[in-house]
């Protein structure tokens, strides 16, 4: 019988090796979680269901932790505009994401991503240096010649520092605005590690952010918006260790730990201040004087008493338990610091400590013997070096195989140590052998074994990486994957190997040291989470504190109702030392028993001693804990720290609680979440109000934006332009796979063939805000940032036309309240710029920047430019005439028209392009008619403008009207191009309907202006029973050419000469076969089956604006074509 079960285990492991990383199914996990667990079970069951890491050995071959981190990817996928019940999941395992990796890594070496980006083409500008002498802190000399064109570097110079030194950017300038009001806007910026530099996500964050705080200040609120930059922890001390080491050949070990902390601080402060330089290049209006480093020795006296609070509530306790460690830190490290590496068999990597590779990979089986009995019991494992740590063999109790095991013991080979073979549902039997081997100290799945059936936890790694002696003398001080070889090589002798192949499998690897992840049972300080939060939770439902996109509290709800107690003991040296001490009386009867006590101080820890276990104080001695806390505890404490808590300041008596958090996706668990529940508890209120949201900034090919890929982007480099070789040599100085440096720099000359141009700060900053930030992941491309440069120089040029008009002078200004537009074209442009501003208002609101920055770029670009300055040139050049003074009025209307036009819009695009609007508004303001500097000379200070200001602006019908203008310069422009009048200006006719008749005629100017039409002549066809109320044109002359606005409009141009309708008849023809073609390929693209579930919104929608435009172009050219056979018709009668 127990051959015959051997030889079942021998096969089932194929079985197994095939099916290691298959997802529970629902009902299977609906069975688990539904089991009858102890209260501590249930702890730890959920803490391995929530890790999102992969974990070694056995617990990542029964793919537990999977199940959770699948369940989370299905919640965080599904599109937001559609009911759940109606989203496809978009589930992606490790391995799947590291099959996309490989394929785009692959596509970019084959250069299939190479597709000309016509928005690359770039032309090197003249840059234009700002020259006068103007001392750090001074105001701009704006008086000086105004540049022929824009250029980035003489715009943004010196602005910053003068806003800096006029303290315009602290809560204490509320008093001095025009506009102030009685409400509060508070912000903090997510403080980014001081060992980095920012990057074009850190950008966008900052870009949005400042866009809101600007915003508010200009509406009269007291700002506040506080920088800081946290400690990093391992980040830091890993970097310091590298420079101490190469520079000097020293360890930490190797000086004290106050030495080390000294070099630290060194480092800090030669070496801390980038980011912040970053931060001021980027314009954000943060108050300097605020600044917060999260080791200053007030943020760490917060740190302390929030410790002291938790520990005396009872929310702070150690235990002994099982963490993620890195070997070569010797220090827990927290989820967020662990990359799962996706293996799909055998594999030879680097790992520090060891000179050579190490494999990983494969699935090692071997044979426990049976105690007392002849047979055996075959286990495979991906670690057989933890071997001498097993401590029994579960299976499950309902299997048939192993029935006549129950109540059996294995014999371990190398210790003696007898091994039960313990039944427990937890153990899957459809998996593998249904088999395994229990090592609790090593692995998270069995801790839980162990503490349901009281099993003993040996460990047999130290936290070096070295084997301990205990349970292995043979190994004593081998390191873990040298050891790996030695047990197999032990195997083998003892005949007790079984076989290795190659296993699929998912390796944790720690982020800061690239080494392996240890799970090592430790003694660490744990938070209690579960309460906090419930409350957390709570927040959400009852609508106190509202997660902005709606989506994502899905997500809230599923973290926080599993998740687990927070392990915040790290050994590091750098950080902020627990607080904790251990206490020692003398003469105590139990040497074995820690005792600990805390305190804000060692005085007053050693009192609370005194009174915990009866003792004079002076008898006591207390070591303190050489732990440091977990950075994200810290970090977690922010909102309220930066503003002097647990003092009662001003600050936090104004500012707190914040306004709103805006932050990453990705930090939503571990910082946001952390935020909520210790600051409800420390404070008695949420920390802020609203948490909104952006998505992750991937490169042009999808990937995310990443050290380890070379792919990060400095956005220094984009404000001041970067050359191809600069780029390259910025990968092959970071410390990347060589693989990874091959495909970066790929990527970087297919993408930047000649570098990236000097795009400017307002262009990035604009470009940033540009995207639909709420939602899908922003794929950004520099093409976007160069075209919003464009733009740029198109609002310089605009201002430069509107000062040359403003300098002739011929009449004063009239204020924005008394500017009552004349013309049509005039009142049309500040109807669309009062509409224009309220859906600014209403965007900004719902913090939808990227409709608020489409509609200022669209009045700006389209309606101003393209539109308004072309129909004004011919009013503005008019000299005496008949009608001087109908001339002289219009030509100042238009001039107070266009001044008020830009001067609003400078300050509506001023939150997003800081340094390009104070130039051109101090360029405009002494024509503006203010005297002084009342209210600030700054456009950062001024009221931002409001849709009740404009509202005697708002003209509807020539809002409703003016399409048809647009649609009818379109037609004329057309025609005169189809019949090769490109210079002459003919004569056109309009037949239409009395309506389209009445608006052209109000329009008449501008059509006339923008069609380049010498005289529009409109007429009107007889309408039985009515009359006209204007004199309607003779018909157009014979042979005309002919074209369609709509079923109602025809437009007639007078041909100068002979025109050649089978040329133009020929041409028509061609166009429509082409278009015909397009319109096939994309009516057959929606054909295919199930289109609406399969194709994403998105798509589909740019599918159907295609087809509908493809249709109506076909329509125009047949109505042309046929309006063409009756000219040949005419002509040949």
């Amino acid at each position: 019988m127990l051959g015959r079960a051997t030889t079942r285990v021998l096969q089932a492991d194929t079985f197994k090796q095939m099916n290691r990383d298959r997802l529970f199914q629902g009902s299977q996990l609906n069975r688990l979680l539904g089991k009858n667990f102890s209260a501590q079970e249930h702890v730890i069951l959920k803490e391995m269901w929530r890790s999102p890491r992969g974990l070694p050995g056995r617990a990542a071959a029964r793919g537990v932790h999977r199940v959770w981190k699948t369940w989370l990817c299905k919640t965080c996928s599904q599109n937001a505009s559609q009911p759940s019940s109606q989203s496809t999941p978009n589930v992606r395992t490790q391995a799947e994401k590291e099959r996309r990796r490989r394929e785009k890594a692959k596509a970019i070496l084959n250069n299939q991503h190479n597709v000309e980006d016509k928005g690359m083409k770039w032309s090197d500008k003249e840059k234009i240096a700002y020259t006068a002498s103007t001392p750090a802190g001074q105001k701009k000399d704006t008086t000086l010649p105004f540049p022929p064109s824009y250029s980035p570097a003489y715009v943004e110079s010196s602005w910053y520092e003068w806003w800096e030194k006029e303290a315009i950017f602290t809560p204490e300038t509320h008093d001095k605005l025009p506009g102030a009001v009685n409400r509060c806007f508070s912000m903090c910026i997510p403080p980014p590690n001081v060992t980095g530099s920012l990057h074009l996500g850190h950008a966008l964050t900052v870009a949005v952010q400042d866009a809101l705080v600007r915003r508010r200040r200009m509406q009269g609120y007291k700002v506040l918006w506080v920088p800081g930059c946290d400690h990093a922890g391992i980040a830091t001390q890993t970097v310091v260790e590298r420079r101490l080491f190469r520079e000097r050949g020293k360890r930490r070990q190797d000086l004290s730990r106050e030495d080390f902390l000294q070099e630290v601080w060194k480092w800090k402060n030669d070496k801390g201040d980038e980011i912040y330089h970053q931060l001021r290049k980027l314009g954000a209006s943060l108050d300097w004087s605020r600044a917060c480093f999260t080791m200053d020795p007030s943020f760490s006296s917060a740190v302390t008493e929030a410790f002291v609070r938790l520990c005396d509530s009872g929310l702070i306790y150690r235990s002994e338990r099982l963490v993620n460690w890195s070997c070569a830190l010797e220090s827990a490290v927290s989820d967020i610091e662990v990359d799962c590496k996706q293996l799909t068999g055998r594999t030879l990597l680097s790992v520090p400590g060891y000179q050579r590779k190490v494999e990983f990979g494969t699935m090692v089986t071997f044979a426990y013997p049976l105690e007392g009995e002849d047979g055996e019991l075959l286990v495979s494992t991906t670690r057989p070096e933890t071997m001498l740590g097993d401590v029994a063999i579960a299976v499950h109790p309902d299997d048939p195989r192993y029935q006549a095991f129950h109540g059996k013991h294995c014999r371990h080979p190398f210790t003696g140590r007898l091994l039960p073979i313990v039944m427990d549902t937890l153990v899957d039997m459809d998996l593998g052998t249904g088999a395994v081997k229990v090592t609790p100290a090593h692995d998270h799945t069995d801790f839980l074994l162990s503490q349901r059936h009281s099993l003993p936890r040996l460990t047999v790694i130290g936290g070096d990486g070295t084997m301990t002696p205990p349970y292995g003398q043979w190994l004593k001080g081998v390191k873990r994957f040298d050891a790996r070889e030695q047990v197999i090589d032990a195997l083998l002798e003892k005949k007790m190997f079984r076989g290795k192949k190659d296993h699929a499998m998912s390796l944790p690897i720690c982020s800061r040291s690239g080494d392996v992840i240890e799970p090592l049972l430790k003694k660490q300080w744990f938070v209690r989470c579960e309460q906090m939060a419930q409350k957390a939770l709570k927040s959400v439902d009852e609508g106190q504190l509202e997660i902005i996109p709606n989506f994502y509290t899905k997500t809230w709800k599923i973290w926080l109702s599993n998740i687990s107690d927070w392990c915040i003991s790290r050994q590091l040296w750098w950080g902020h030392q627990i607080p904790a001490y251990q206490v020692i009386v003398p003469g105590s009867a139990n040497t074995e028993e820690e005792r600990w006590v805390w305190g804000r101080s060692e005085a007053e820890a050693k009192e609370r001693a005194a009174v915990k276990y009866g003792a004079a104080a002076d008898s006591i001695k207390l070591i303190q804990d050489p732990d440091v806390l977990d950075t994200w505890f810290s970090s977690a404490l922010f909102p309220f720290a930066m503003l002097g808590w647990p003092q009662q300041t001003s600050d936090l008596r104004q500012f707190y609680p914040n306004t709103i958090l805006e932050t990453g996706s990705d930090l939503l668990f571990f910082w946001v979440a952390r935020m909520v529940m210790l600051g409800t508890e420390l404070t008695g209120q949420l920390p802020f109000k609203q948490v909104l949201l952006h998505s992750l900034v991937r490169d042009k090919h999808g990937r995310k934006m990443s050290k380890s890929l070379g792919n990060v982007i400095d956005p220094l480099d984009v404000i001041s332009g970067i050359s191809l070789e600069s780029l390259q040599q910025k990968v092959r100085e970071g410390n990347l796979d060589p693989r990874e440096i091959v495909v970066a720099m790929e990527a970087q000359r297919t993408d930047f063939p000649r570098g990236i141009p000097e795009c400017g700060t307002d262009a990035l900053r604009f470009a940033l805000c540009s995207y639909k930030a709420q939602g899908e992941d922003i794929s950004l491309s520099v093409s976007q940032v160069l075209s919003c440069r464009h733009f740029c120089n198109k609002m310089w040029q605009t201002v430069r036309f509107t000062l040359n008009v403003l300098e002739q002078k011929e009449a004063e200004l009239e204020p924005l309240e008394e500017t009552f537009p004349l013309s049509g074209v005039d009142r049309w442009l500040c109807s669309s710029l009062y509409s224009t501003l309220l859906q600014v208002e209403r965007d900004f609101e719902i913090y939808e920047l990227h409709l608020v920055t489409a509609a200022l770029h669209s009045f700006w670009l389209h309606s101003l430019c393209d539109v308004y300055l072309e129909c004004i040139k011919p009013v503005l050049s008019q000299q005496g005439g008949g009608a001087v003074a109908s001339g002289q009025r219009e030509r100042q209307v238009a001039r107070s028209v266009l001044y008020h036009c830009v001067s609003v819009s400078l300050a509506l695009l001023s939150p997003f392009m800081p340094f390009l609007t104070e130039e051109l508004w101090q360029r405009l303001r002494p024509f503006s008619g203010q005297g002084g500097d009342e209210g600030g000379a700054s456009l950062c200070l001024q009221p931002y403008p409001q849709s009740a200001q404009l509202a005697h602006w708002h003209f509807p019908q020539e809002e409703a009207d003016f399409p048809l203008v647009q649609e009818v310069v379109r037609v004329a422009r057309s025609l005169r191009a189809q019949c090769g009048m490109t210079k002459e200006k003919p004569d056109m006719w309009a037949v239409c309907s009395p309506s389209q008749a009445q608006t052209l005629l109000c329009f008449g100017p501008a059509v006339q202006t923008l069609g380049r039409i010498s005289t529009l002549h409109i007429r009107c066809p007889e309408i039985a029973g009515g009359e006209i109320s204007f004199p309607s044109a003779p018909p157009p002359p014979k042979g005309s050419a002919v074209g369609v606005v709509d079923h109602s409009c025809q437009l007639h141009l007078k041909v100068q000469g002979s025109l050649n309708v089978s040329k133009l008849d020929h041409e028509l023809s061609q166009r429509r076969e082409k278009l015909l073609s397009k319109l096939e390929q994309s009516l057959s693209r929606t054909r295919v089956p199930n289109y609406s579930e399969k194709v994403p919104e998105k798509v589909r929608l740019q599918n159907e604006n295609k087809i509908s435009a493809l249709e109506q172009e076909l329509k125009n050219i047949e109505e042309q074509l046929s309006a063409l056979d009756q000219a040949k018709t005419t002509k040949r009668k």
